[in-house]
């Protein structure tokens, strides 16, 4: 990473995926703002990472969901006077659905979760980041996605329009940022062996009556390099995306699914 101390934010930091992006990030001397829903997670997640690491951590729980908690937020990242280098952005994933034509309510829901409510959160940290491109100081923000922003996938019929949705909005304020030196770019990630999605598998490959590993390799015999990704690679990405590495880099979206994605 840089020389110049960054503050980063980290939405969805208590997630499987989330905790090893804030480890990786605490380990590298960055200082971090946690967000997520479960102060009592946040509070202990925080409390770890400010013994195993040097940077300065705090916490903001916060449910993007909805409205009033991302102002409630936003009111309290002001009062802290924080300014930010880099924010991770984790929007709520719509659970799998092969249903395309969801009612009308449905689709409010899902828009208001997944995109409306995390967009406005991400408007309050670029309004907390002070870039200063001469100066050597840039912002980063890196959007978590899925690789069905790039391919379409029938069980995911909600998220293949969400992601795309987030395709578009990355590469719009890469363009209007991009003067002030704010990068924005997305992580689309295939299968990760997430704590939640392991446990998913060992269950599966009980009621199959085979082994962890057997499942593990019937379910990416289709993936070139023969496995999921790991929360622990998934936090190399981003880390690369937050450092200078991608100082010429902004309107990019990164699959990071061991090559499964056969689009050029």
């Amino acid at each position: 990473m840089s020389s110049i101390p960054t503050t980063i934010l980290v939405t969805g930091a208590t997630g499987g995926i989330g905790l090893a992006v804030c480890h990786r990030l605490a380990r590298a001397g960055n200082s971090l703002l946690l967000a997520a829903r479960d102060a009592d997670k946040l509070q202990s997640l925080c409390a770890d990472l400010s013994s195993a690491s040097s940077g300065s951590h705090s916490w903001i729980s916060v449910d993007m969901t909805r409205d009033a908690s991302v102002s409630e937020f936003a009111g309290e990242l002001a009062a802290r006077n924080v300014t930010l280098d880099g924010a991770v952005l984790m929007p709520p994933q719509d659970p799998p659905t092969s249903d395309p034509l969801p009612s009308s309510d449905k689709w409010r829901e899902v828009l208001q979760n997944s995109f409306v409510g995390p967009l406005s959160l991400l408007k309050v940290a670029i309004a907390a980041m002070k870039p200063d491109p001469a100066k050597g100081r840039r912002a980063k923000i890196v959007i978590i996605s899925g690789i069905s922003s790039v391919q379409v996938m029938g069980h995911y019929a909600s998220s293949n329009v969400i992601r795309c949705a987030w395709l578009a909005e990355a590469k719009t304020l890469a363009f209007a940022l991009g003067d002030r030196g704010i990068h924005v770019n997305t992580l689309s990630l295939g299968g990760t062996l997430t704590p939640g999605y392991r446990a998913s598998l060992e269950k599966r490959a009980a009621n199959a009556g085979t082994t962890f590993e057997q499942r593990l390799e019937e379910e990416t015999s289709n993936v070139p390099l023969h496995k999921y990704g790991t929360p622990e690679e998934v936090a190399a990405a981003v880390e690369g995306l937050l450092s200078p590495f991608s100082d010429h880099m902004t309107g990019l979206n990164i699959l990071h699914d061991g090559g499964f994605t056969r689009a050029y």
